[in-house]
């Protein structure tokens, strides 16, 4: 007899968490769902990464009721900046940005990614234009730094309201959406989680 709830079984780790800040799930770690709809992607969690407010965005996606199923991904290397990058201040010696070609494939199973790179807006712009150079999907940027399409537009980035010069297109992805004030490591106001699940519906409307 139907109760009224829906039941959703996530697995979202392939090895233990990491104690304070990444209890959600170790690197390398996806949470699979039934349909691959929507992927929230977040950054290695560590001392300075922490994988508040990805966990808070998945949940608050399901807790909404939004009709789309949720996977989240947990990047192998999510930390630093993508070698390719030019030199920025701040970068971590040693730790560069990249996607594999599991993550890749992963994230192109899904309709639409969220991609929570943090609160330095060059690190961000280049992580995203990392992952859209390789994934073909359409993203939503969610960000603590605020930014805009032309920062995106600027580094070769495809967006659906500025177009990079075409000499300069660096990806097959595009942004579609932005996110800003989202700050890392708290629980997102309500607010911002309802523009992310209107963001979300916007494109999934669009793709159905």
């Amino acid at each position: 007899m139907p109760l009224g709830r829906v039941t959703q079984v996530v697995d979202c780790r392939e090895s233990m968490g990491m104690g304070k800040g990444g209890g959600l799930a170790q690197r390398g770690t996806i949470s699979e769902c039934r349909h691959p709809d929507v992927i929230v992607v977040g950054m290695s969690p560590g001392r300075r990464h922490v994988t508040k407010p990805v966990c808070d965005i998945t949940s608050g996606l399901r807790r909404e009721g939004v009709e789309f199923s949720v996977s989240t991904l947990v990047l192998n290397a999510g930390s630093g900046v993508p070698s390719d990058a030019p030199k920025i201040a701040g970068s971590v010696l040693g730790a560069y940005f990249g996607v594999s070609d599991k993550e890749v494939a992963q994230i192109e199973q899904h309709k639409v990614a969220i991609l929570h790179h943090g609160n330095v807006r060059s690190h961000v712009v280049e992580k995203v234009r990392k992952i859209l150079s390789q994934c073909n999907i359409d993203a939503i940027v969610v960000s603590q730094a605020p930014i805009d399409y032309e920062d995106l537009a600027k580094v070769g980035v495809k967006t659906a309201y500025v177009y990079p010069d075409k000499e300069n297109i660096r990806t097959k992805g595009r942004v579609v959406a932005i996110i800003s004030g989202v700050t890392r490591g708290q629980t997102p106001p309500r607010e911002k989680l309802a523009e992310v699940i209107s963001a979300v519906m916007n494109v999934m409307k669009n793709n159905i």
